[in-house]
């Protein structure tokens, strides 16, 4: 009886999800244009051949689901997650360019929900095999970043070029490129003044415990008003102000566009801010502190050469929170005509084109997940130095 309870529960659970997607849902979807809704296309009509043998890899997962969980398991069990998720993706890919050799230039083929759906389980399947593989971040990072390199593979050697996606992509290339830059510097003129807003708050709220409760109540009531109607609540002021201070509206300032968004987003990042600097700053023991004072260190060099070392791992982990909520909330700054990947996705849902809304969220996705990835690995070396 032993032998038929799963040592991998969450490698049994995804498995099974994964068979359902693979079999329920449309792997696929084909158009003749992008103006008409496209028609399903099941994993089944696509596989031709000694493509079948893909679907050998299902029951090999299954089979090590009641494996005992050691590193040679693991490793077999992440190289066939990354396998079955390349051959799945590469085969999205050739089934576009055989459904776009038999019909006009005008047809689009895009990935269906349940190839999606294949792709977010092969991720957690290889996720939850490195996560058990080793404690260590940057390891961690390092194999589940080469976990995309097949893909990007694909992406540059032309092989998904037939997917709606990637036509769009080449349709608005000029277009997909000043939204990068935009959100690049939504994000960069976010950050900036936040940072010389934040830091100075923080150091108040430390120093100075009365003013904690009224800058945080501020802060927090701040963070409470939904980004669109804080957006909503800036173009009458700015308007007015640009109205009367014409130098004003000279400098770029007006109801709409980038200096609304700016604002907006420059509130939005000081609580997280504040908090993880207090925080960071509150949590140095006391006895440092005293030990310090004991060898002949001033308050100045306390606070710079033990406090700040000590606290920065916290802060640059409300930074990283700060990052990813910015890189969200920009999208949302479209709105007010800030520009960004935001534009693309909003055009995309006026336009009921997925393909479109795709190439906004994709890149914001992916922006998100690098901030993310670049501010761990910092953490996770200040952490290992501080040890």
């Amino acid at each position: 009886m032993r032998r038929l309870i799963p040592r991998n529960r969450v490698l049994l659970l995804l498995t099974a999800l994964l068979i359902a997607a693979l079999f329920l849902l449309p792997f696929a979807s084909f158009a003749p244009n992008r103006l008409v809704s496209g028609q399903p296309v099941m994993l089944t009509e696509l596989l031709q051949g000694v493509s079948w043998l893909i679907l050998l890899i299902l029951p090999l997962l299954l089979l090590l689901v009641w494996q005992p969980l050691n590193r040679p398991t693991l490793i077999l069990t992440l190289a066939l997650s990354e396998i079955l998720l390349t051959l799945l993706v590469a085969l999205g890919g050739h089934a576009a360019q055989m459904l776009a050799g038999q019909s006009s230039a005008l047809a689009r083929t895009g990935f269906g929900s349940g190839l999606w759906a294949a792709i977010a389980l092969c991720l957690l399947i290889a996720a939850d095999s490195v996560t058990r593989l080793t404690r260590s971040v940057p390891w961690r990072l390092l194999l589940n970043a080469q976990v995309w390199l097949p893909l990007l593979a694909l992406l540059f050697g032309g092989q998904l070029d037939q997917l709606s996606l990637l036509k769009e992509y080449a349709n608005r290339q000029e277009v997909f490129d000043q939204a990068l830059a935009r959100h690049l510097l939504l994000l960069a003129a976010t950050l900036l003044p936040a940072l010389l807003i934040g830091i100075p708050l923080g150091l108040i709220c430390y120093r100075r415990a009365r003013w904690q409760s009224v800058i945080f109540s501020v802060l927090n009531i701040i963070q409470t008003v939904p980004s669109v109607a804080l957006f909503g609540l800036l173009i009458a002021p700015l308007a007015g102000l640009a109205a009367h201070f014409p130098w004003l509206g000279r400098l770029g300032v007006s109801g709409i566009g980038l200096a609304p968004a700016l604002i907006a987003l420059v509130l939005y990042a000081l609580l997280p801010l504040v908090r993880s600097l207090v925080a960071g700053l509150q949590q140095v023991p006391a006895g440092v502190r005293e030990s310090a004072c004991g060898m002949g260190m001033s308050q100045a060099q306390i606070f710079w050469q033990v406090e700040i070392p000590l606290a920065l791992p916290v802060l640059l982990s409300g930074l990283r929170v700060v990052t990813i909520q910015t890189v969200g909330l920009a999208v949302i700054a479209a709105l007010i005509g800030a520009g960004g990947f935001g534009a693309i996705i909003f055009q995309g849902l006026l336009s009921s084109a997925l393909e479109l809304v795709l190439l906004g969220v994709i890149p914001v996705i992916a922006l998100a997940v690098l901030v993310d990835t670049l501010f761990k690995i910092v953490i996770s070396l200040l952490q290992r130095n501080a040890l």
